[in-house]
């Protein structure tokens, strides 16, 4: 008896050290992050393969993305209310809402599409890691218990930076982008190109409330289950939606 005691608190020792020395967070070993990964490298794979080819292939992929982006939509909006008309309304909302975005993506130039690109990207990323490292005050807890005015402040940041060098080191040729030999604006144009920038921001980040507080009336966490790791293509697109119907409407590809 007594010596099967003494092995117990033996292999509870070793348990107890083995746990010290090799500590994982269980948020870490029940990560999805390989998943997450491994899906965006392909999802961004065949999107730069897509913009590379360019012509019938960019809008083809550019069709096929709004078509899943309308279905997961329509799919809340039928889980978020039951009444027939805010149905009908909704949906009609949402094919226009998605038809323009898409519409003006296919129909940009190289130029335009790759800035549009750059500010969700920068916006989305400069957001997440603002957020996470200052935090503080939420915006809408109720909608989006994640989002700090620190993440808009830095996806705001972020963008503006962006605008600014793709306009400075980039001149659009129409059917190319060509790099400046220098930075090729002043202070003026730079102010301009940082509050576009930033006006952008604003507009990707309400793209994302919008479909947070749509998921929040339907009840579910992902637009579909689609993407592994990451929702549905509704999940992926909906800071691009706006600022490319933005984008596309004052250049006038939109209309």
């Amino acid at each position: 008896m007594a010596d099967a005691e003494a092995k117990l608190r033996k292999r509870d020792r070793f348990k107890a050290r083995a746990r010290r020395y090799v500590a994982v967070p269980l948020a870490v070993r029940t990560s999805d992050l390989p998943k997450r990964a491994a899906s965006a490298v392909v999802m961004l794979g065949i999107a730069a393969a897509a913009v590379w080819l360019g012509g019938a292939v960019l809008a083809a992929f550019i069709a096929l993305v709004a078509l899943a982006c309308f279905v997961e939509f329509a799919r809340l909006v039928l889980k978020a209310t039951a009444k027939i008309p805010f149905r009908l309304a909704g949906l009609i909302a949402g094919a226009v809402y998605i038809g323009l975005a898409a519409f003006g993506l296919a129909s940009m130039d190289l130029y335009h599409l790759l800035a549009v690109l750059g500010v969700v990207i920068f916006t989305d990323t400069c957001a997440y890691f603002a957020g996470r490292t200052i935090g503080g005050p939420k915006i809408a807890p109720k909608i989006s218990p994640s989002k700090t005015w620190a993440g808009l402040l830095g996806g705001m940041a972020g963008s503006a930076l962006w605008l600014i060098a793709f306009a400075a080191l980039a001149h659009n040729t129409g059917d190319f982008v060509q790099l400046a030999e220098d930075f090729g604006i002043g202070r003026g144009e730079a102010a301009l190109w940082a509050l576009g920038g930033a006006i952008l921001a604003i507009a990707a980040q309400a793209g994302d409330f919008f479909e947070s507080w749509l998921k929040r009336k339907a009840g579910v966490k992902d637009s579909s289950r689609l993407i592994p790791g990451h929702g549905g293509v509704f999940d992926r697109v909906d800071g691009l939606l706006p600022v490319a119907l933005i984008v596309g409407l004052l250049s006038g590809t939109g209309g």
